[in-house]
């Protein structure tokens, strides 16, 4: 019913528009074509000047309305060289919008026809071309090279320091995955993904830096001031890691991890205070569609100090010892279970 109205709205707009347009043919006839046209050639050109004054103060009344309310602040180093090379694009940008289309109506309103001035004919002037020409390719390459130099910086050699992460896309959620005491992710094999025997990675327990990798879902948990080296891979179809908060993305593709690294610079305590926002959170999202699930494919990050970091990890158990129980030294033996049960008969 809903979308009935809509199409029977719009048709009625359209039908009114076009009576509108043949009421002012037919006056038109009436009162002079020449006479007519010279007259909506002057309140076209009133109109043009009046949009452009209304445009500006609605671009410079959005902007002040909605600066910093969107994402706020960037919450990584990185964060900040992307939101400065944003800014100074905008700049530019935004300089030559005004220019231009304050030439442009203005002039749509100053040189609008009559009868007392005669139109100037300019064919070309290879001055002009050069000028509008060389400006704007010299300034696109500076700021393309500022992006490439950016893009490097985040997808080059992390820190030696750097915690290392390991992040998995799948339909439609996250998979995360830590090194333990060794600082050495553990390999992995595709065919070996078995999540009903706990080994939704695919890890091969035969190698030893497998047996203290943590394995989570959905939740990240970052140490703030501490650089992170995310390595991205995806189990079906390509999913895009996407930080909003962090200013940073990358593609999670079957089969070719990719990588980025950043340092994360407030907690989420700390951004909860600067945003006042008592349920704020860091947010990760798939910035690829990946199907029909891809609106709900939505996980969170947090970023907290290395002692609540050091806290958290301690209290997870290694994958290894959950697809293999018998190998957790914490788990009760088979002979105590026996005679814990004979005790209680």
């Amino acid at each position: 019913m809903q979308t009935f109205f809509i199409v029977a709205i719009l048709a009625l707009g359209f039908l009114i528009t076009f009576q509108i347009a043949k009421a002012s043919e037919y006056v038109a006839v009436l009162r002079g074509y020449e006479k007519a046209r010279k007259q909506t050639n002057k309140i076209n050109g009133f109109m043009l000047l009046a949009f452009l004054i209304i445009g500006l103060i609605g671009v410079y009344y959005c902007n002040e309305k909605l600066k910093g309310k969107i994402l706020g602040e960037p919450a990584s180093d990185h964060g900040v060289l992307v939101d400065r090379m944003l800014y100074v694009t905008l700049l530019i940008t935004f300089i030559v919008f005004v220019i231009t289309q304050v030439a442009l109506f203005w002039f749509s309103y100053k040189y609008q026809e009559s009868d007392k001035r005669k139109a100037f004919y300019f064919a070309h002037s290879n001055k002009l071309e050069l000028i509008w020409t060389v400006i704007p390719a010299i300034t696109l390459t500076i700021l393309v090279g500022f992006g490439i130099f950016y893009w490097f910086k985040i997808t080059g050699d992390a820190p030696k320091n750097a915690m290392q992460v390991e992040v998995v896309g799948k339909q439609f959620g996250w998979e995360f995955r830590y090194p333990g005491r060794d600082k050495i992710l553990g390999k992995k094999y595709f065919k070996n993904v078995n999540p009903a025997a706990n080994n939704p990675v695919g890890q091969i327990w035969d190698d030893p830096a497998n047996h203290d990798d943590i394995f989570v879902e959905q939740e990240m948990h970052l140490v703030v001031n501490k650089p992170v080296k995310l390595v991205i891979g995806a189990k079906d179809v390509i999913h895009d890691v996407g930080l909003a908060h962090f200013r940073m993305k990358m593609d999670a593709v079957p089969g070719t991890p990719t990588t980025m690294w950043f340092t994360p610079t407030y907690t989420t305590k700390q951004m909860k205070e600067k945003t006042g926002n008592p349920d704020f959170v860091y947010e990760l999202s798939c910035d690829q569609m990946c199907g029909k699930g891809h609106w709900s494919m939505r996980g969170t990050i947090v970023v907290e100090t290395q002692e609540e970091f050091d806290a958290w990890l301690a209290s997870k158990k290694p994958q290894y010892l959950v697809a293999n129980p018998d190998k957790d030294p914490s788990a009760p033996k088979a002979d105590t279970v026996k005679q814990v049960a004979a005790v209680i008969k």
